[in-house]
């Protein structure tokens, strides 16, 4: 099993930005690739960027140039730093853990994020 914790969810205005934090615990030792979905109301969970043990990373055209996914092995935890945020960005965000052998995904419970003037 594997436990996602985010932090770093807010309020902020327009052209703002914010940093999103995911520790994960438990068996890491087998996950592959971690990333970040949002869901907004309404709307389907939508994969906004990931990034592979390797490094590297994939970004939803949505997000491309604003967002960057990051990771510091040593603190198994996995950043997604947001700028120039717009209101069409609010969300809940989740941070998301694969692992192929055997397939399983895993998710933390997610923090609101709101981009409002």
């Amino acid at each position: 099993q594997v436990q996602l914790v985010e932090s770093g969810g807010g309020s902020v205005q327009p052209g703002g930005s914010l940093r999103l934090s995911c520790a994960a615990s438990g068996s890491i030792f087998s996950i592959n690739d971690m990333g970040w979905a949002r869901q907004a109301p309404g709307k389907q969970r939508e994969l906004v960027a990931s990034i592979t043990n390797g490094g590297s990373t994939h970004y939803a055209d949505s997000v491309k140039g604003r967002f960057t996914i990051s990771r510091d092995s040593a603190k198994n935890t996995v950043y997604l730093q947001m700028s120039s945020l717009e209101p069409e960005d609010t969300a809940v965000y989740y941070c998301r853990a694969v692992r192929i052998r055997p397939i399983a995904v895993y998710w933390g419970q997610g923090t609101q994020v709101t981009v409002s003037s």
